[in-house]
């Protein structure tokens, strides 16, 4: 019995060593209902940075340009469990910064970001995803200089996509490689303004590896951000804009930025090879037909900075060639959808959906599902097969010469006549039914029911002037007293003290935001659609044509879209005028305008089902409110 016992130890111990408690598995991309679940740590997550070697040399200095990437990846992520990546490039990360609350950069004494801006990592890393801040060329930690959507700024950002999948070299800060053997090479870009038109940029190089993009209040064609056709918004914006972004001492990148004043073509406002490379639609660096990524276009219809037809004419695009694709339209001015009052859960969850299906693969049926939301009052959406609403039906509007706007072509050599000057828009909507030499302007009679207009108007006019050129305003203004989104204030919203979070946090970087309200404000008219052009450009952006004065000619372009119902009893107006001195930097050229009206119209796109020929024509001329000053838009309005 004594001999029995060792040996009973003994196979005791070897079972011991044989069998141990099982250890606890680590953490695996799961979903549940259709979506990732939250089963990564974000305090323990890997935060890191490296140096994308990229393919231009953009400050001359004979090395090629470096892009800072800041990365946060689950602790777990590498060669063993490969994550998707979400990207947010951009030139503010270390100037006016992120969100509605200006979030930058904070660093650890390694150089890692320990605080990253916006939501994104806090949400997304806990769900198996990594995400990416990357420094533009020529800002915050990047080398190079700004481009202003040109060649370096399009591939930096495609540098980074090429790394991602192994086609791109990259170095940590000592100089070793760093390889990205922790993800599946499968990413996304997101951001808004700057951040987002970097996204289109980059999605129309047609670069694999980039399967979503999620572009807010973006650029889709830099001419359009600074021109309407041959109308300057702005001179020499693209090098304050350089010079903006760069903190970089001035010296290093002034040579760039004399370049940009050479090549911009403000002497004309002419589209040149300058705005060429900078057009993702149809431009020499990239173009839509390149597209390989779905696309989750979110914009405002009163987005004065980036112009909504930055969003139109880059969604037909992509429509026309069938690109998965979704979007988002409100009605506040350049704000993210994250600060859209009563949506933020809602965007966050829908956001959640879009990158799960596009970068894990996850069937959760997004791509089924209405694909526009539409914002049609203050704070109040509806779901719709697309955009603009299908079935509209395209109405003219014909002005005539006793002041009035309706459906009847004017009697033949009807003319109205006005001066090419600069005027505010308060001045060409000021007391409507009145004369003023600088404008024209035509009212329907009260409406007989709400007109919804989804889209994009159309002014076509014959006119001859006595003078090569002039520039022509086109407004559509609604007129009765309503409470409309106050876009002109803050941006459209107020935001809050009280907080909400998604995410998780730590005690640098926490997932709480402020809550916000749109701005409501209840005035008598409303212009409704903008369009400008220079009568020159009026058959070609590129090639400028005098119109021979004395005689007339057809001047036809678009306003920029909108998204807006006119109520029952008020009245449609249409505002014909010279040069737009609330959004153009020109001084007018003093022409006399003569309109024939017999020859002109508007075409608006109504929704399908309003009996257009119910719209009354008054007898008596409407005179219209007295004057309506319109406040200006608030400072910063060049600001991404």
């Amino acid at each position: 019995m004594s001999q029995l016992r060792p040996a009973l130890v003994a196979v005791a111990l070897t079972l011991a060593v044989a069998t141990p408690a099982q250890a606890a598995a680590a953490p695996a991309i799961t979903v549940e209902n259709g979506r990732t679940q939250p089963v990564f740590s974000y305090a323990d997550a890997v935060r890191e940075h490296v140096y994308v070697e990229s393919t231009v040399d953009s400050d001359q200095d004979g090395a090629l340009d470096k892009v800072r990437v800041d990365i946060i990846r689950p602790k777990e992520s590498g060669p063993g469990l490969k994550v998707p990546v979400i990207i947010d490039e951009s030139p503010y990360y270390d100037n006016s910064g992120r969100g509605n609350e200006g979030e930058r950069k904070e660093y650890d004494d390694a150089g890692n970001v320990v605080k990253f801006p916006l939501f994104y990592d806090n949400y997304f890393v806990p769900r198996g995803y990594a995400v990416l801040n990357v420094d533009m060329l020529g800002t915050t930690r990047s080398d190079g200089c700004p481009d202003i959507g040109g060649k370096a700024d399009v591939l930096g950002g495609k540098a980074v996509i090429d790394w991602l999948n192994g086609r791109a070299r990259a170095f940590r800060a000592d100089g070793t490689p760093a390889v990205a053997d922790w993800t599946t090479g499968r990413s996304a870009m997101i951001g808004k303004s700057y951040d987002g038109t970097l996204a289109n940029a980059v999605a129309a190089t047609g670069v694999k590896g980039l399967e979503t993009i999620v572009p807010i209040s973006a650029i889709s064609s830099w001419y359009k951000y600074q021109r309407s056709n041959g109308v300057i918004y702005n001179y020499d914006y693209a090098s304050w804009l350089a010079g903006y972004i760069d903190t970089d001492p001035a010296a290093k990148c002034q040579a760039v930025r004399d370049r940009m004043d050479a090549e911009d073509g403000d002497d004309t406002g002419d589209f040149n090879r300058f705005w060429a490379e900078r057009d993702y639609i149809d431009g020499l660096l990239g173009d839509v037909s390149k597209v390989r990524a779905s696309v989750f276009v979110v914009h405002t219809v009163n987005d004065l900075n980036v112009k909504p037809d930055n969003f139109s004419a880059w969604w037909k695009a992509l429509a026309d060639r069938n690109v998965p694709r979704k979007i988002w339209v409100g009605q506040t001015q350049h704000v993210d959808p994250f600060d859209f009052e009563g949506r933020r859960t809602l965007w966050v969850e829908t956001l959640h959906r879009w990158f799960d299906h596009w970068l894990h693969g996850v069937r959760n049926g997004i791509t089924r599902e209405p694909r526009a939301d539409v914002e049609i009052g203050p704070a109040r959406w509806i779901t719709q097969r697309d955009w603009p609403a299908p079935f509209a039906v395209k109405a003219s509007l014909r002005p005539a010469p006793d002041g009035t706007l309706g459906l009847k072509p004017a009697p033949r050599k009807s003319t109205a006549s006005f001066a090419d000057v600069a005027m505010s828009e308060s001045d060409m909507v000021a007391e409507i039914g009145t004369a003023n030499p600088g404008r024209v302007a035509f009212t329907t009679g009260p409406l007989p029911l709400d007109l919804r207009l989804s889209g994009t108007p159309t002014a076509d006019l014959r006119v001859k002037l006595d003078k090569p050129t002039s520039n022509l305003t086109a407004l559509l203004v609604d007129l009765g007293e309503e409470s409309r989104v106050d876009w002109r204030r803050g941006q459209g919203i107020t935001t809050l003290t009280e907080e909400d979070c998604h995410g998780e946090s730590t005690a640098a970087d926490d997932a709480c935001y402020r809550k916000v309200v749109t701005n409501v404000a209840t005035r008598p008219l409303e212009i409704v659609a903008r369009g400008w052009i220079d009568v020159q450009n009026r058959h070609s952006l590129s090639h400028a044509e005098p119109l021979p004065p004395g005689e007339y000619g057809t001047v036809k372009w678009l306003t920029l879209p909108q998204d807006y119902t006119f109520r029952k009893g008020h009245r449609i107006g249409l505002v014909i005028a010279g040069t737009d001195a609330t959004y153009s930097g020109e001084t007018g050229t003093g022409a006399n305008v003569t309109v024939d009206l017999a020859g002109s119209r508007v075409v608006v796109p109504f929704v399908l089902g309003t009996p257009l020929t119910d719209v009354p024509k008054d007898t008596a001329r409407f005179r219209g409110p007295e004057r309506v000053d319109l406040p200006e838009p608030e400072p910063g309005f060049h600001f991404f």
